[in-house]
């Protein structure tokens, strides 16, 4: 009897064991979590323009996981698009995302927008700019151009976003046209956070992230300084708190990968997206 009960007593305390080593891993677990950082293609654009190919072979060579590419992209012909699509393979760097003007997502549109998409790779089709909105009224048809692209890139395994700027977290009658489109947008559609832009209106980027839970797709880590210089600053130099954001995205964000945009700053742009993103790693360890 006395070694059953010795043999009981010896399981129960290797299951409790066993459990608390499970609880002390998860943070852990959740520390190890790995998520890709890309570099918003227009850190670079003067570069970009003079020599494509050769950029994003600088930027893989960097050690980047991920670019973005903006609204030019969309002028490229099928063929260049399968090219592009072959060196990224080639350099094991992939596109996650790309950055596109509202017409790339309108109606008329949308099918070569799809098709370039699908080529690249990319898994997020974010509206850079809604262009001239009118009043609430206005922000809330754009909310219904982004729900009618989710229903096309739905079946193509790819989401809408949306890209905030200063413009979207200044109140319109009493709101700000971010809580509009959050508030009017199915759950599908990213609110690709844009770090600089939103502390520079004066919102705090970690709250706005807890108060959208899953919906922070993707986050452009850009810098913005109270300082003087503004967005002339390197990561790590300027108001955000980039430890709080990392975590918040990281555990209720729904955060898929980062994009390091740089916008300007005392060195050259490849000098500094290559600087952005040492820092990155360091301020994200």
């Amino acid at each position: 009897m006395r070694r059953v009960l010795s043999s009981m007593a010896m399981a129960q305390h290797i299951s409790r064991r066993s459990l608390l080593a499970a609880a002390a891993a998860t943070p852990l677990a959740f520390a190890a979590k790995k998520v890709p950082v890309g570099l918003e293609l227009f850190s670079v654009r003067d570069e970009l323009k003079q020599d494509l190919m050769g950029t994003v072979k600088r930027v893989a060579k960097m050690g980047y996981e991920t670019v973005e590419f903006y609204s030019p992209y969309t002028e490229w012909s099928i063929e260049q698009t399968k090219d592009m699509r072959k060196l990224m393979d080639d350099l094991k760097i992939k596109c996650l995302s790309t950055h596109n003007s509202s017409r790339a997502l309108s109606a008329e549109s949308i099918g070569k927008t799809i098709e370039l998409n699908q080529i690249l790779g990319s898994k997020q089709v974010v509206m850079a700019s809604a262009g001239r909105v009118q009043g609430l009224d206005g922000w809330k048809k754009v909310a219904d151009v982004l729900n009618e692209a989710s229903l096309k890139l739905k079946p193509a395994g790819m989401r809408p976003g949306f890209h905030n700027h200063q413009t979207e977290f200044k109140p319109v009658e009493g709101t700000m046209p971010m809580e509009v489109l959050a508030k009017n947008t199915d759950k599908s559609v990213v609110l690709q956070l844009d770090v600089g832009t939103c502390i520079e209106a004066g919102v705090d980027p970690v709250a706005w992230i807890k108060k959208n839970p899953g919906r922070i797709g993707s986050m452009h880590c850009k810098e913005w300084s109270s300082k003087g210089k503004g967005y002339r600053v390197l990561l790590g130099e300027g108001d955000a708190p980039w430890k709080e954001l990392f975590k918040a995205a990281e555990s209720v964000g729904g955060i898929e990968h980062y994009l390091v945009e740089q916008e300007g700053a005392d060195i050259p742009p490849f000098e500094a997206s290559e600087q952005c993103l040492k820092i990155f790693r360091k301020l994200h360890s």
